[in-house]
Order: C-alpha cells, then sequence, then structure tokens
C-alpha cells in the first residue's frame, strides 16, 4: 500500500524527519507513537503532500508520491486528518461532509457515502444540522473523521484522534476506526495511547528526533522498557 523509503524533511533550516523508512500493507494499521514535537504529524503531512521540502521516496500503490499536490494526493484516495479537526464552525454537520466530497472521483458517491458515516457515526446522525462549533470536542472529532470518509478513501492517515477526549468518547472513536479498518481502509495513526491502540495496531514504530528508534507489534512494544517509562510511566 504505502512505502516510505529515507524521507527527509525540513521547515527551512530545520530537519524534521531523518531517513525515515516505513511499511503500511493494504488492510493493515499502523501507528507512530513518540514525543510531541519529533516529527510524527510531519511524517503524516509528509506523506499527504502537505510539506514542500521534503527528500527520499513514497511510494503509494507501486506509484512514487513524493512531492505530489495535496489535491492529487486526494484524488488517489489518501486522505489527511488532522490534530486540530479544521472543520467549518458555521458549517452544518451535513454541510461539512458534502465539502468532504468534493474531489471528482468522490462526488458519485456522495449520498451512499453520508449514508455509511451516518452509519459509523450515530451521534452524527443525531445533529445533521448542528452547527460545528457547537460541537463537544469528541463529536467534531468524528466529524473530522467522517469528512475524511466522505472523499472515498482507501487509506486515512489520522493525527491523534483520542486527544483531550473523555474516556467513553475515546472507547468510541476507537470503536468506530475499529470498524473502518474490517470495511478494508487502511489507517496511520499518530497516538499516545498505548493501551488503547494495543489492541487496534498491526504494528508500532516510535519516532524520537525525526528517527524511528523502534518498530515492532502492539506486544512488543508494551513489552519494551524504554516505550513503558516513556508512555506509561513505568
Amino acid at each position: 500500500m504505502i512505502k516510505v523509503s529515507n524521507l527527509n524533511a525540513y521547515y527551512g533550516q530545520f530537519h524534521v524527519l531523518k531517513d525515515v523508512s516505513i511499511n503500511i500493507r493494504e488492510g493493515e494499521v499502523v501507528v507512530i507513537l513518540g514525543p510531541n514535537g519529533h516529527g510524527k504529524s510531519t511524517l503524516l503531512k509528509s506523506i499527504c503532500g502537505l510539506v514542500d521540502d521534503t527528500k527520499g521516496e513514497i511510494i503509494f500503490n507501486g506509484e512514487a508520491i513524493i512531492n505530489n499536490s495535496a489535491e492529487k494526493v486526494v484524488n488517489m484516495g489518501i486522505t489527511y486528518i488532522a490534530e486540530t479537526r479544521e472543520l467549518f464552525p458555521y458549517m452544518t454537520v451535513v454541510e461539512n461532509l458534502k465539502l468532504g466530497a468534493y474531489n471528482k472521483h468522490a462526488r458519485p458517491f456522495e449520498a451512499e457515502n453520508l449514508e455509511r458515516v451516518f452509519d459509523l457515526f450515530p451521534r452524527l446522525a443525531n445533529r445533521k444540522k448542528q452547527l460545528a462549533y457547537t460541537m463537544s470536542g469528541g463529536e467534531a472529532k468524528m466529524l473530522a473523521i467522517a469528512r475524511g470518509l466522505m472523499s472515498n478513501a482507501k487509506f486515512l492517515a489520522i493525527d491523534e484522534p483520542s486527544l483531550g477526549l473523555q474516556p467513553n468518547l475515546r472507547s468510541e472513536v476507537f470503536h468506530s476506526l475499529k470498524t473502518i479498518n474490517d470495511q478494508g481502509i487502511t489507517i496511520l495513526l499518530v497516538e499516545q495511547n498505548i493501551p488503547q491502540i494495543a489492541q487496534l495496531a498491526n504494528n508500532i514504530y516510535v519516532l524520537e528526533e525525526g528517527q524511528i528508534t523502534f518498530e515492532g507489534s502492539a506486544d512488543e512494544a508494551l513489552g519494551n522498557d524504554h516505550l513503558k517509562e516513556i508512555f506509561l510511566g513505568m
């Protein structure tokens, strides 16, 4: 599905990603862990065509996509869902969702995908006419993920889906992600909640100071003393 090899990314003079290599097979959930400010979001944005200065190789279904425009990447079936959600606050739930279907490949499936996301997120189905700015953090995160699905995505890159959520909403979001993955959508996830992702992830990478320092299964991550110290305080 996606293979990243020796990826380097820069913001001006700052060298953020340093020879990063990861592999995400079709149908997997892969999680990126790491301290804040160490390049996790930049990795997702680089894959999605949202970082101007990148070097290395990103292959999606056999095609090189590094330095492609974000629009071209979306049209190929790759969708980025930001940590900050980036909703249109004075538009309703339905209006926000329909904006997710703006690309030419998604427009013919708008009605079908609306029904699909309302099945996935019943809270949204009950709030179709609610303005986005009036929603709780958990509801807004659900709306952001649902809008990403409206693009007819094959691959979702999701940044910190559980950040700031109450435990019940966090569980609801992760349950929805499991359902999305079961429907055949590949997911790359930036997340800090190891116990929650342990039941979801096929593979975990740790990114520290812009470099991959660990690759393994969820069980291997839970058994790693260095990771337990960083993320679980053990």
